[in-house]
């Protein structure tokens, strides 16, 4: 069993430790010791850990067992460690759609942009979309990332090598002359894929959003989800015009139609967006503890309007962070989107003190595992996996150092990130990839992504 130590660094574990006083709960000097999958211990002072036994060791006694193999022990100084992050939504092979289709309206964007050329899309570009994707992701700190598009195998694959966590889901149209394709397809991927990796893939059904899949298409989907045990993704009140259009149609509005359903019944729901809501809707999704993923870069981008998200907090709701697609972002850097969303609902509210940086933190870790169902990873303790990221603070811009939580949310960039553990496992290490050919991807997805829009 591999196991890894880091020693003195400043860790923000994110959830109550028993040994820390009150004023050290969000941040201490430390150690955590990682074995197998799992994080063992979270700690002041882990070097009685060092020894092959557990009993006491010092600090030369876990250098020789380093030389040995026995224990791998990482430097955590001038380095903060925290959960890595979760992408709660996202569109991974988007990013062959980068820059392709900016400055317009999210239905003019899918109707005469994005859905022409994904009618294109083919597996080696769905495969090699998703390594940069995923290359892009684990470069600036998420370990985890739920994602809807097409031939879903492909990034199964990708998730699968790379050692990053996934919650895959292929999109569903119920409106559309692939429907049956579409049930077809998602079947097969979660019987071949779901709990893959060592439980480091889990898979959905992603039905596309209740504009482009009627209620019988949706109750065919939440049988099948029934069937296999697992969740729905959906889009769900991202615009006015959804939501006018739906209550034209069915006389309810979206949240209100989905529960009429049944959708949010015994199940768990990942729900994207949840932008326009009524006040009774969000006490609806509150209640049913439907996991909201919040996009506020993409929202922005496309006009799409503001997510309530802290009345929905106040409603008691479960809410985290994703970046949508990088066709609408147009990157996938969790720690923009956390800056993006202190900084939207602060002046959207007109109030400074609105979502802290300890929230937005645990928006894009914690919380954001629980919008995923996701019970063991997201926190820094003992039992949870052990996906975590380490950030270098010796930088100017992240000087001086009153108040790390802070600094993360408000100044950190992609690029101090340096490692990356997920599932036990180093995947970046010093900012060099240990899983993935670099190289390889950039120039695979540059000529794939000119051949996508000139088809």
């Amino acid at each position: 069993m591999s196991r890894i130590l880091i020693q003195k660094a400043l860790i923000a574990p994110l959830v109550t430790l028993p040994e820390l006083t009150s004023s050290e709960q969000l941040w201490f000097t430390g150690d955590i010791l990682i074995e197998g999958q799992y994080i063992k211990a979270v700690g002041k002072d882990l070097s009685g850990y060092c020894s092959a036994g557990g009993g006491s060791g010092s600090g030369k006694e876990a250098g020789t067992l380093a030389e040995k193999g026995n224990l791998t022990v990482l430097n955590g100084q001038d380095y903060l460690v925290f959960p890595g992050f979760v992408n709660c939504h996202t569109h991974a092979a988007m990013t062959m759609l980068r820059g392709y289709a900016d400055d317009l309206p999210l239905m003019i964007w899918l109707e005469q942009k994005i859905w022409p050329r994904e009618a294109f899309l083919e597996k080696g570009d769905i495969y090699w979309g998703s390594q940069l994707a995923v290359l892009e992701m684990l470069k600036s700190g998420t370990t985890t990332f739920a994602d809807m598009y097409f031939y879903m195998e492909e990034t199964a694959q990708v998730a699968l090598e790379a050692g990053i966590r996934a919650c895959l889901s292929r999109g569903m149209v119920g409106a559309g002359p692939n429907r049956e394709t579409a049930v077809q397809e998602s079947e097969s991927l979660v019987q071949t894929w779901h709990g893959q990796g060592e439980g480091r893939i889990s898979c959905m059904f992603g039905p596309h959003a209740p504009y482009t899949c009627p209620p019988e298409y949706l109750k065919r989907v939440m049988a099948l989800a029934d069937t296999y045990g697992v969740g729905l993704h959906i889009h769900l009140a991202e615009t006015r015009q959804e939501v006018e259009d739906i209550r034209r149609q069915y006389g309810l509005r979206p949240i209100e139609l989905m529960e009429s359903i049944g959708l949010f019944d015994g199940r768990h729901v990942l729900a994207a967006h949840c932008v326009h809501l009524a006040e009774n809707e969000m006490a609806i999704l509150a209640r049913h503890q439907v996991g909201i993923a919040h996009n506020p870069e993409s929202n922005m981008k496309l006009a799409s309007g503001i997510a309530p998200v802290p009345q929905l907090l106040a409603h008691g709701a479960v809410v985290g962070l994703g970046t949508d697609g990088a066709a609408s972002n147009n990157n996938l850097d969790m720690l923009e989107e956390m800056r993006s969303c202190a900084l939207l609902h602060k002046v959207a509210q007109m109030d400074p003190t609105v979502m802290p940086a300890p929230l937005v933190l645990e928006l894009a870790t914690k919380r954001g595992a629980a919008a995923l169902g996701l019970k063991d990873t997201g926190s820094l303790a003992p039992g949870q996996k052990a996906d975590l990221v380490m950030l270098k603070l010796r930088e100017p811009h992240l000087t001086p150092l009153h108040d790390p939580i802070a600094n993360l949310i408000y100044a950190a960039r992609s690029t101090d990130v340096q490692t990356v553990i997920v599932d036990g496992r180093i995947v970046m290490k010093d900012r060099h990839m240990l899983t993935m050919d670099e190289e390889r991807i950039l120039y695979e997805a540059a000529v794939r992504g000119r051949a996508l829009v000139e088809r």
